[in-house]
């Protein structure tokens, strides 16, 4: 097969261009430039997007012997990614850019165009087992990547490979040295590439503004503090509050809404924070087709960690989930995944962006 490798820079896709070179495929490296200015995105180890990550593909490629090229996908990571993020947030929601990275620039835009150009199919190095169509954790639990490309549609995983998804990341470092590749020992990216300084509330206030709003008790509608905008907070926080001291019964203080209308944020105890039931909606099924009825699964609803047993059922385009066992932190704008186990694994079966929680108790 003629295979599009795409290459961050990182150790992970230079491993797996390098298997799909070992497996006889015919292999073309990319990169991808998602900034017009690259010097305001992370340099270094910390990010994925920078010029010398760019250096670092294209050296892996030449140990390779495979062609190299940069594409500029800066516009479309702007409009799919960076303002979707601060969209989101302006409405109070909490995305996930890396997952909406995936699903509207590696396997929609990167797809698109090499197709169009003859190639059957794109690798990169996410940690996640894609077989005949079926996507299934990592065997790193620790490194599993399944969870943000949930989001992908039947057609998108078809014409997609995962090469390192079978081996533990430490074995994919020893097998980058074995192979001469410069990147083996470079450190794993954190955090968001498009945001330089790593303030998240700064990069957001920039481009948002000041909407002033007020901080209430979910309990008793006291006004505790005043802030600048409702992108400043996510269900769950903790810190940065700007309260003064814990609740009176001396127990911290938590997000647990977010009113982007009126700019109203409510705090209170942990035990606001338990949610039963989720309704998602832009459902994406891995195996292209929605189940008929409820299904049993287990759902997660952060990249890491956020796991329950629930009912799931499709509904009017989208997904109506009963947990059967209360989930915490769970915010709009964050992707549901719904996973079914079998003997060879967890198995990927569909997606939705979370629209609404309830904390009524599960009476299924």
């Amino acid at each position: 097969m003629r295979v599009l490798a795409a290459m961050s820079g990182g150790v992970d896709s230079a491993v797996a261009a390098a298997r799909a070179v070992a497996a006889g495929h015919d292999v073309v490296g990319v990169h991808l430039a998602l900034s017009a200015e690259p010097g305001t995105l992370r340099t270094g180890s910390r990010g994925c997007c920078s010029k010398e990550d760019a250096g670092d593909a294209r050296r892996a490629a030449d140990v390779l012997g495979i062609p190299f090229y940069v594409w500029d996908f800066a516009d479309r990571f702007k409009e799919d990614v960076i303002d979707d993020f601060v969209a989101s947030y302006a409405a109070g929601e909490t995305p996930n850019p890396c997952l909406r990275c995936n699903e509207k620039i590696k396997f929609a835009a990167l797809a698109d165009r090499a197709i169009a150009l003859g190639f059957d199919a794109v690798a990169t190095g996410h940690y996640a087992q894609l077989e005949n169509g079926v996507l299934r954790r990592a065997v790193d639990a620790d490194k599993d990547q399944s969870y943000v490309l949930g989001v992908l549609t039947a057609e998108q995983l078809s014409r997609a490979m995962f090469p390192v998804g079978d081996t533990p990341k430490d074995r994919i470092r020893e097998e980058a040295a074995e192979r001469g590749l410069a990147v083996a020992n470079k450190p794993d990216s954190h955090d968001i590439c498009f945001i330089p300084s790593g303030d998240t509330r700064a990069f957001l206030g920039a481009r948002i503004g000041v909407r002033p709003g007020s901080v209430v008790d979910a309990d008793s509608g006291e006004v505790l503090a005043e802030h600048e905008g409702v992108h400043g907070f996510t269900i769950g926080q903790r810190k940065g509050l700007g309260v003064q001291g814990p609740a009176a019964d001396g127990q911290p203080r938590y997000v647990t809404s977010i009113e982007p209308d009126t700019g109203t944020v409510r705090v209170g105890s942990a035990r606001n924070l338990e949610v039963h039931a989720i309704t998602a909606d832009r459902a994406v099924w891995t195996s292209g087709n929605a189940p008929t009825g409820p299904v049993e699964c287990t759902v997660q609803v952060r990249a890491h960690g956020g796991l329950a047993e629930a009912v799931a059922e499709a509904v009017d385009g989208g997904i109506a989930i009963s947990l059967r066992e209360p989930l915490t932190g769970v915010a709009k704008g964050q992707a549901v995944v719904l996973y079914r186990t079998d003997p060879a694994g967890d198995i990927v079966l569909g997606s939705g962006t979370i629209s609404g929680t309830d904390a009524r108790p599960n009476t299924q």
